[in-house]
């Protein structure tokens, strides 16, 4: 018997997930469409039973499984987040038992969705401080014939359901064509499943682009390398897309993508384009569910008059990490910086330096570092700002002054003792 093909595959597992919940909706944005001069439409991944696009690729993996018999009745997958709750919802749906292995690190708040996700079907196991350390213990517990393991993204039936995303742009978008696909990229599994259903279904194929967090660009440097390549080092802000190297099969679709079709959105100016979308349209999302939009902003001119679709994969964010976001996004706009000053043991210094600032700057941290000097003390402060140039103003006036300073806002070694 001849296999079915993708496409078939890829329709077929969209009918079955609609057992579960309808197609997830494509929105035209007004407001991102007046600022780029585009028409621009965002697939509501945000907006799953789960709020993410994982529970599709968890859910196609176990259904095929159940079908074949190849399953002891029972699943496991390791995750800290998104498809540990995907996860649980489908076990719950099968009525299958379920085993999830998380670090000791996740915050209370995911395992807690995850368990209500899960009900009765599932058991939350906390192993290592890492990924690394719950995914061997994953991998050992399914080795031993307890269960099956579901793997995040580096398995055909998993990529085969997360393109059911690209299955429903395509019939949502009905007549109209997309000029231009954005999709986010962690270890591939979306990315790599909507490019090949588009590729082999559309008549007329959009331009495509993937965005990456700067500080984990595994598909991009594994592209430029023109072979899979695992990082040495991630900053794991985006938490939801750093993955040190993609995975194996994505990477076989994806290898075939220029670098420059890879978008690196840096931290800061993501965190910036998360507090907009809260702030002017009032939708939630996680670091990794706002990188395809943060991509409009290296996109510019490529893209005005064209139709551009958008894929937001997840809107699960803890609102403790909002300080955090709000305090990355000021100092990606210059707008907030952090000094060490020396000023003089004497009164009046303090006064002195308060003069240098402007009436649009404020004092937003201050903290003796050194309190026991006799000529001169340390300190530690934080200037907030209405306009960069301001900092220009108050660096002038420190250099005339003679007063000594460090701007230490980009010294991350610094930065991260001190603040």
């Amino acid at each position: 018997m001849t296999a079915p093909s993708f496409r078939t595959g890829v329709e077929d597992a969209e009918q079955a997930l609609r057992a579960l919940f309808p197609a997830t909706p494509l929105q035209i944005n007004e407001h991102l469409s007046a600022k780029y001069g585009a028409r621009i439409f965002l697939k509501r991944e945000d907006l799953t039973p789960v709020r993410s696009y994982k529970i599709r690729g968890a859910f196609n993996f176990m259904r095929k499984r159940i079908a074949s018999g190849m399953t002891s009745g029972a699943f496991c997958c390791a995750s800290a987040g998104n498809h540990a709750q995907g996860f649980a919802f489908a076990c719950r749906f099968f009525g299958l038992k379920g085993r999830v292995f998380m670090p000791v690190t996740t915050p209370q708040q995911k395992i807690q969705k995850t368990k209500i996700f899960g009900g009765e079907a599932i058991e939350v196991e906390l192993v290592g401080d890492y990924f690394d350390d719950c995914y061997a213990a994953a991998k050992a517990y399914a080795a031993s014939g307890q269960a099956a393991l579901v793997p995040p993204f580096d398995h055909e039936d998993i990529i085969e359901g997360q393109a059911t995303v690209g299955h429903e742009i395509m019939a949502q978008l009905g007549d109209e064509r997309a000029d231009m696909l954005v999709l986010p990229v962690g270890g591939g599994g979306l990315a790599s499943g909507v490019t090949r259903y588009v590729t082999e279904s559309a008549e007329e194929r959009p331009a495509l682009r993937y965005a990456e967090p700067l500080g984990a660009p595994s598909l991009r440097v594994s592209l430029e390398e023109r072979r899979l390549v695992k990082l040495a080092q991630l900053e794991g802000f985006v938490d939801g897309a750093a993955v040190a190297e993609i995975g194996a099969i994505p990477f076989q679709t994806l290898r075939h993508a220029r670098p420059e079709q890879v978008i690196l959105s840096p931290e800061g100016r993501l965190c910036g384009t998360m507090l907009e979308m809260l702030n002017i349209e009032g939708i939630v999302l996680e670091p990794a569910g706002a990188l395809a939009i943060d991509a409009l902003n290296d996109l510019g001119p490529e893209i005005a008059g064209k139709t551009v679709v958008l894929v937001v994969s997840g809107s699960n964010f803890d609102f403790e990490r909002l300080p955090d976001v709000k305090e990355r996004a000021l100092r990606f706009d210059g707008l907030k910086k952090y000094l060490i000053l020396r000023l003089a043991q004497r009164p009046g210094a303090l006064r002195d330096f308060l003069g240098y600032l402007g009436p649009d700057d404020d004092v937003t941290r201050f903290e003796y570092l050194k309190k026991s000097a006799r000529d001169f003390g340390s300190i530690l402060i934080g200037i907030e700002t209405k306009d960069p140039a301001n900092f220009d103003t108050i660096f002038r006036r420190l250099d005339d002054s003679g007063t000594a300073y460090q701007d230490i806002t980009d010294n991350r070694i610094m930065a991260d003792l001190l603040i």
